[in-house]
């Protein structure tokens, strides 16, 4: 275990860039035993105003335009990744040959080739951490549900999952790399990534999968005047392009176990922010959650035969996974934000580069890869009319 301090930079500072320096800032504040001192060192983003605007929120002693600054610099430890897709296995393969631990956000990467680069890059330093952040598995209501599923409720029957979204629904939505890409690239990729790894973190891992259909309803849209991130309005221009990529994917899935999966996933659905919710079927009960309602479950555990069998509401609390010295107010009852999770995120990253063992580890890039994987397979399906494709093991 180290306890010299660890030095952070953030690479993107738009909207998950500034959900990792929030997390890193809380991350000391969270679980035991005691961080190392973490410095904040950069954040870095394209445009300097908001590259700015971030490192002076979130209390880093500088901001620039140039990521590769961070490669010479020796108080620069641990570095998160946080831009467009396209642009992570440049990044991140220098930052690891300059000997920084690397966190990307998820996907892992635009492409299956550039996924199995990064990979390679992640082996051939093995010295450096890396981590995809797939923070849904840090959900408390998320892990206490896997719990059960291995612990009590037995064999799995079948996943049923949906993440809906409405980012894109309006046409005035400017442009940007998220509507750029083959197929697969849209939607399922974007928001479906996070479903998908979920999906084989409380069912394990897919054999094949099949039925898949891609639609996209806003087939064009305006270029922005200016600067843009996340999924923000913006002035637009008269200059409109093409959107590439899915607004909505549907696909089926078998998994290893046995357990069959139905997945749909949506960036213009009406009235939904950001909503997964899943049910999962088991031999000796079910499991349901939706993220609209973040620090609850609903479970069966005992099956009856007096007709009295339903579904029993459980709070998130202390009992559970990432509740007790996660929050700062760890009472029954006291609940938690999607935000929370970077927290804990950088907080699991953060251990595992100082060697202390507390938290789970963050998801390896060989999750990103297998991910993509998928990703790749439902593509394949839906340009086949929705053959069925088998995922690699």
């Amino acid at each position: 275990m180290t306890t010299s301090p660890i030095g952070v930079a953030v690479v993107g500072a738009g909207m998950a860039g500034r959900a990792h320096c929030a997390g890193y800032r809380t991350a000391p504040t969270l679980f035991d035993p005691p961080l190392p001192p973490v410095r904040y060192v950069a954040v870095i983003d394209a445009d300097a105003s908001v590259a700015s605007d971030a490192a002076t929120r979130y209390g880093f002693e500088r901001s620039g335009t140039d990521w590769r600054e961070l490669l010479d610099d020796d108080g620069v430890h641990v570095v998160s990744v946080v831009v467009a897709n396209h642009l992570h296995r440049e990044i991140t393969e220098a930052l690891l040959a300059a000997g920084k631990h690397v966190l990307s956000e998820k996907p892992l990467a635009a492409s299956l080739e550039d996924a199995q680069a990064m990979v390679a890059a992640a082996q051939a330093h093995p010295d450096q951490v890396t981590g995809v952040g797939f923070v849904y598995r840090r959900q408390p209501a998320v892990a206490a549900i896997r719990d059960l599923l291995r612990d009590e409720l037995g064999e799995i029957s079948h996943f049923n999952g949906r993440y809906w979204c409405d980012y894109a629904l309006s046409p005035q939505v400017p442009m940007a790399w998220r509507y750029q890409g083959g197929p697969g690239t849209g939607a399922l990729a974007d928001i479906g990534s996070h479903l998908i790894d979920v999906a084989e973190f409380l069912c394990g891992p897919m054999l094949s999968v099949g039925g898949a259909t891609f639609t996209t309803k806003v087939t064009e849209r305006a270029l922005p005047l200016g600067t843009t991130y996340g999924h923000a309005r913006a002035e637009l221009s008269d200059v409109r392009e093409p959107v590439e990529n899915d607004d909505v994917a549907t696909f089926t899935a078998h998994f290893e176990n046995g357990a069959v999966g139905t997945f749909s996933i949506s960036r213009i659905a009406p009235g939904h922010a950001n909503s997964m919710a899943f049910e999962v079927m088991a031999q000796h009960g079910g499991v349901k959650w939706d993220m609209d309602r973040p620090a609850e479950l609903s479970v069966i555990r005992r099956l009856r035969e007096d007709g009295f069998d339903g579904y029993n509401r459980v709070l998130a609390g202390p009992a559970h996974p990432y509740v007790k010295g996660g929050l700062p107010m760890d009472f029954p009852g006291v609940s938690y934000g999607v935000g929370d999770l970077f927290g804990y995120q950088a907080r699991a990253f953060l251990e595992q580069v100082a060697g202390i063992k507390g938290l789970p580890p963050v998801a390896p890039f060989e999750d990103g890869l297998r991910d993509l994987q998928i990703i790749d397979a439902v593509a394949r399906s839906a340009t086949a009319g929705g053959a069925t494709v088998s995922v690699a093991p």
